[in-house]
């Protein structure tokens, strides 16, 4: 890692048109799979495939695709054959428009994902938004996942849950939402993605993140994850049953890793610390100097904690 001040972003004109860490994410197409979802609708969803062996499914975050795995794939790729989909509403895949992107709704899209590729019961990476729809998906489904990898998953109503909520409430708020963001969504990316290692970032990842963001279905994607995925209520619902579980004295329905960041500037290592009381049949680990996305900054830590959890 080069020297650099933890979380230093780099001026946006100042980004590198390539990372300076290469990678192989383009060497693997996505492919396409149409499916009708039962909550969503009819959908294409672009996906990557590639390794060898068990199948495991990576799921990506919040205003992010399965490019974020571009330097973690690869150090999994020779013992799993791995499944790294763009969600519902973001990357290539199909911008849902009027159904609900509520946290069950998106759960329940992820199992028959999985179902529709004959992958049900797999292993599961997740980062952030991601690794909270795949808790909930365990929830729901007790038998979807063989073992959960959480990484650094928000949980919690926060209050700047609650006035995102009441902001995005107010009529017009999505056309608003959109004018922001286009007026630079390279620059919206790049704002809104945070590195220990700001040096990580690159015009290719700007385009790859801002890009979708930049017509009226993809900007209006991003208002449903926000509004209704991240609804504070349905936080509170989500909190509510690992409570009921804690209280009876039951397990997670999965067995669950979770790895946060003690320096993680987007959801704070409060959320991890409360999580670890609420589950404790989970596996907590805490890594040092590196970010919400663990898995492009230290790519080889978490590729040690996942093979060493999944053994």
């Amino acid at each position: 890692m080069n020297a650099h001040k933890a979380f230093a972003r780099m001026p946006f004109d100042s980004i590198p048109k390539v990372p300076r860490v290469s990678h192989d994410f383009w060497n693997y197409p996505s492919q396409k799979l149409a499916m009708k979802s039962s909550v969503l609708g009819p959908l294409n969803i672009h996906y990557q495939v590639r390794g060898k062996g068990e199948p495991l499914l990576l799921v990506h975050g919040l205003m992010t695709t399965s490019y974020s795995f571009r330097y973690l794939a690869p150090l999994l790729a020779d013992r799993y054959t791995l499944f790294i989909p763009d969600l519902p509403g973001a990357g290539r895949s199909t911008m849902p428009q009027d159904p609900s992107y509520a946290l069950p709704a998106m759960a329940q899209w992820l199992t028959e994902f999985q179902q529709a590729l004959g992958i049900s019961g797999c292993a599961c990476v997740a980062n952030s938004m991601g690794g909270l729809i795949s808790m909930q998906a365990a929830l729901d489904h007790p038998g979807v996942f063989s073992h959960l990898v959480n990484i650094h998953a928000p949980a919690f109503p926060m209050m700047r849950f609650y006035a995102l909520r009441a902001a995005l409430a107010v009529p017009g708020a999505s056309e608003v939402l959109y004018q922001l963001v286009n007026l630079n969504p390279l620059k919206w990316a790049h704002r809104n993605i945070h590195y220990f290692d700001e040096t990580l970032k690159s015009l290719e990842e700007a385009h790859e993140y801002g890009d979708p963001l930049a017509s009226r279905e993809g900007c209006y994607a991003l208002y449903k994850f926000l509004y209704e995925t991240l609804n504070p209520a349905g936080l509170s619902r989500f909190v509510e049953r690992l409570k009921v579980l804690q209280q009876s004295g039951r397990s997670f329905p999965v067995p669950l890793t979770m790895i946060y960041s003690r320096q993680d500037p987007m959801v704070p290592p409060a959320v991890g610390t409360r999580l670890a009381r609420l589950v404790p049949s989970a596996n907590m680990i805490w890594l040092e100097n590196t970010s919400h996305f663990a898995h492009v900054d230290t790519p080889e830590a978490i590729q040690n904690k996942v093979l060493a959890a999944l053994a």
